[in-house]
């Protein structure tokens, strides 16, 4: 019997999480997985299972990496504004430095497989509910310190800016004109400017 060698776990899974969010579900073949990983199929199979059930693990790091990295980016300044203004500002300049960004791993899941899979639109949805929390935090946190207005409906522009982030990210496979781009971010931030009068 074959003795199937040993690897770390969360480094070959973030190698296969690499190749999902660059090629998609279906572009991503078996060969293009076990190569970055540095596995045999064997070894893929008995760590993860198939290529479906090792596609949910990885998409399911990237939305724990996400997640984290949203909360630290909202509440790495002291603005409420600033901190959405950047989070906006860095996602549209990475997109348009040099070669084609992949985009949010999530994202893509959402617009290639939730449609006709029930198991991934859960989880898709699921994180975009879990971003619309983080935002809405950030949003109480800047009505609790006055910086925001009482009169915002906190829940209501979190979920309105998750659909703006989401909105961006798509649009931003196709690499549209970046003014069209900044005019979106910047109505979509002007929605945290109002104050009480």
């Amino acid at each position: 019997m074959v003795r199937l060698r040993e690897f770390d776990r969360e480094e070959v899974l973030l190698a296969a999480m690499r190749v999902f969010w660059e090629k998609g579900y279906e572009a991503a073949s078996l060969n293009d997985l076990t190569s970055a990983m540095a596995i045999q199929r064997p070894s893929l199979y008995l760590a993860f299972g198939d290529k479906e059930q090792l596609f949910e693990q990885a998409l399911r790091k990237y939305t724990q990496w996400h997640a984290s990295n949203v909360r630290t980016k909202l509440n790495n300044k002291s603005s409420v504004k600033d901190a959405f203004k950047s989070y906006f500002t860095d996602l549209v300049d990475e997109a348009y430095q040099g070669k084609v960004s992949p985009g949010c791993f999530c994202i893509n899941t959402m617009v290639e497989l939730a449609p006709k899979n029930e198991k991934f639109a859960i989880i898709t949805r699921e994180h975009q509910m879990y971003l619309a929390v983080l935002f809405q935090e950030a949003i109480e946190r800047g009505i609790q310190t006055g910086e925001l207005s009482k009169d915002i409906v906190a829940k209501a522009l979190a979920q309105s800016l998750v659909v703006s982030l989401i909105g961006i990210t798509v649009m931003l496979k196709s690499r549209p004109d970046r003014l069209f781009i900044d005019n979106a971010v910047a109505a979509a931030i002007l929605q945290l400017a109002a104050r009480e009068v």
